[in-house]
């Protein structure tokens, strides 16, 4: 789901990565770059590139594409050190519209999976995106270390020197992506920069949305782009939070975000219904009362790769029997059981990582990944590189938004690190 909203009215977040049909909000303003063909790229040299490699059954050649997908975006408006943002979706009905935003979530992912490939190229890439959203950071109107939930790349900084926002929101779970993705980044070079980047989005997450006060404890939602806080607790930020606190804490030594990390993840604790094995979306705005419906995958998928707690193999076996859909030749994962009707492929990629990451039910994880590969080149829009979100337009979650079957940067990260069964929830070896 992220933008990171699983738990309140419709109206009540404000524009989110997945609030793709509130087209007349000034927060999702169509660029005036076209979108036509990608430019040509190089891709990597072998799939991973060195460090990872590429699980059966996906073969080489879709890797490789994938990543030549993910590498044509990051230079669509810029290239070499060129501070700039890939455009999230392409294609399709986004194409119709005249689509341009960055998604901060998507952003954190594309380096995720740039550094799961091992490879220097990719580094370097990962380097330079990550050094575009230190920028958004370090230059954000507030200036108390939010990151908002999408830019617009076209140009995204301004003539003034400030990074052109798109949607203005700054979501808790955007902010722990963020972090996760700089503090992996900084696991791997060791450049105090990203370091730096991870904790001032955690202080931000610490001071702006911890409740202990409204049981259970945990994190809420962020605040609006009207800077207004957020009341609900979403299942998904206090995953994301756990993970990234989880990672500061190895990387910095310091126990208290150890401390903070059990807080998140008591209220994923919280959340677990004994009875079916399914974790609860999380609260209403009130911080308290259980969010019952819908109920996303990614919740069940992700707690079981954030914790490795065995009782999360319920979960996901929660998502097989209740959200394991087929539409024509693909099958796979839903968005949430508020629409079974089409493969949200992004999803099919955290199940199949996370069976993966288990060792459980390989057969099904070969057929999620052999149907990802071929809707690479197959579904509608297809483009024969990067991963559409859906397999069919209107997926609906649940929340107010839809899904397109449109390439996109966050669907196609998503496969690679399934592919290559790196779990971007935990710290990597440096």
């Amino acid at each position: 789901m992220t933008d990171h909203h699983h738990t309140q009215p419709r109206s009540a977040e404000g524009p989110s990565r997945r609030m793709l049909l509130a087209w007349g909000s000034a927060a999702l303003v169509a660029g005036s770059v076209g979108l036509g063909a990608a430019p040509a790229v190089a891709a990597p040299a072998s799939p991973g590139n060195g460090r990872g490699s590429a699980k059966d059954p996906v073969s080489a050649a879709s890797i490789t594409a994938a990543y030549a997908f993910l590498a044509a975006r990051h230079d669509q408006y810029g290239t070499g050190s060129t501070l700039r943002l890939p455009q999230s979706y392409d294609g399709g009905f986004f194409a119709s519209i005249g689509f341009v935003s960055s998604f901060t979530y998507d952003n954190a992912l594309t380096i995720l999976a740039w550094l799961a490939s091992g490879g220097s190229a990719e580094l370097a890439r990962a380097r330079v995106l990550a050094d575009t959203l230190l920028y958004a950071q370090d230059n954000d109107p507030v200036g108390d270390g939010r990151t908002r939930a999408s830019y617009q790349p076209d140009p995204f900084i301004t003539r003034d020197g400030s990074p052109q926002i798109g949607s203005p929101a700054a979501n808790t779970g955007n902010q722990a992506w963020f972090g996760m993705a700089m503090a992996q980044l900084f696991q791997r070079t060791r450049e105090q920069r990203y370091l730096r980047g991870a904790l001032r989005s955690a202080t931000w997450i610490q001071e702006k949305t911890l409740d202990e006060q409204r049981l259970p404890a945990g994190y809420t939602g962020g605040r609006s782009g009207d800077d207004i806080a957020f009341t609900f607790k979403a299942t998904e930020h206090n995953i994301d939070i756990g993970a990234f606190f989880t990672m500061l804490a190895r990387v910095t030594g310091d126990r208290v975000w150890a401390q903070r990390a059990d807080i998140a993840f008591g209220f994923v604790r919280a959340m677990y219904d004994d009875a079916t094995g399914k974790i609860w979306t999380g609260t209403t705005e009130d911080g308290s009362t259980i969010n019952r419906f819908p109920l996303p995958a990614d919740v069940q998928t992700w707690a079981s790769l954030a914790t490795g707690d065995p009782r999360y193999r319920r979960s996901v076996s929660w998502v097989v029997d209740n959200l394991l859909v087929t539409d024509g030749a693909f099958t796979g994962s839903s968005y949430s059981n508020a629409d079974v009707s089409k493969v949200w492929f992004e999803g099919s990629a955290h199940l199949a990582l996370a069976l993966g990451q288990s060792r459980r039910d390989r057969g099904l994880r070969a057929v999620l990944l052999t149907s990802i590969e071929a809707a690479q080149t197959t579904a509608l829009n297809a483009d024969g590189r990067g991963i559409v979100a859906a397999s069919n337009d209107g997926l609906d979650t649940g929340f107010g938004d839809l899904y397109y079957a449109a390439p996109h940067t966050g669907a196609t990260a998503w496969y690679l690190m399934a592919a290559l069964d790196h779990n971007p929830f935990v710290l990597q070896r440096k």
